[in-house]
């Protein structure tokens, strides 16, 4: 009985630590389930020691370094969706701009309308995850394994990490998933990075080593439940179709793909027309079709 019941005491306490805001825009629905996943910079979970120790610097406010919307359709395969953070958008009140203003300047709310004014998509959900909740989630695993393809040395990351197979602190984590300025590719492959821990991550933590651990999972869940921001209206069974949808899509059950761009610079432009396909595709709660996943996955 125990063995069924703990379960639901994690998702439990995950849900009960996390802070709930005010994101969501009312009125509408997609047709399946869209969830807007958002990393931000915000240090307040950090000390100052912790934060010289992982190089965040002191900066005010909050800005976001990662957008993702998670489609889960009615049917078929979930998608990862990863928006540039320089992408040119209209943010209501500011002009066209980058879409990474948006949340710097009104938060989750205004980044939220921002997203379904410029996509047509309606958000259902949303989940944010701030450096102090990134690190403690790492930490509470003890690490994350990854393979790189190539050595990777970021000096504004402060990050330096050989090619192969190795496990990763949270420090090292952090840095890996921040790192842009020592890629030519600057944001578009730092977003394909943060796909690729995600999916790492998930690995880790449905691994034997964390799940046949009680005490660690509900450090875990814990620390889970400290880094989360999600809206006053999503519930426990919201977070729980997040997460599988998240494993699914981490493995080779889900698609993963960046907004299909036309140009590409300090600033990035959307491809209207392959764009426009990808948004009625997670607005009807459809796949994706397989000639933008073909052309954009990762």
């Amino acid at each position: 009985m125990a063995l069924l019941v703990f379960p639901f005491v994690l998702v439990a306490l995950l849900w009960l630590r996390a802070d709930k805001v005010d994101a969501l825009v009312e009125g509408g629905r997609s047709d399946g389930t869209v969830y807007l996943l958002v990393g931000s910079d915000e240090r307040s979970g950090l000390t100052r020691e912790e934060r010289n120790a992982l190089h965040t610097g002191d900066a005010a406010g909050r800005r976001t370094d990662t957008i993702l919307l998670l489609s889960v359709p009615r049917s078929g395969r979930p998608a990862l969706v990863s928006v540039p953070r320089d992408s040119l958008v209209e943010v209501p009140g500011y002009g066209r701009i980058r879409i990474n203003a948006a949340f710097a300047y009104g938060g989750p709310r205004l980044l939220v309308r921002t997203l379904q004014r410029a996509t047509g998509v309606h958000i259902d959900d949303y989940v944010e995850i701030g450096f102090g909740g990134f690190v403690g989630v790492v930490g509470a695993l003890g690490h994350v394994d990854l393979c790189l393809d190539k050595p990777l040395q970021d000096a504004k990351a402060h990050v330096d990490l050989a090619a192969g197979c190795q496990s990763l602190t949270p420090t090292q984590a952090l840095g890996y998933v921040r790192a842009r300025y020592s890629d030519p590719r600057g944001d578009l492959g730092r977003v394909e990075r943060q796909r690729q821990f995600l999916g790492a991550l998930s690995d880790r933590v449905t691994s034997p080593a964390v799940l046949l651990n009680p005490v660690r999972l509900v450090d875990v869940a814990a620390q889970g439940g400290d880094a989360l921001r999600i809206d006053r209206t999503t519930y426990p069974w919201d977070l729980v179709r997040f997460g599988v949808a998240m494993r699914t899509v981490s493995g080779s059950g889900g698609d993963r793909i960046t907004v299909p761009l036309s140009s590409v610079g300090n600033t990035v432009s959307w491809d209207e027309q392959r764009a426009a396909q990808l948004w009625s595709a997670l607005q009807d709660g459809r796949e994706l079709p397989r000639s933008l996943v073909a052309a954009g996955s990762s």
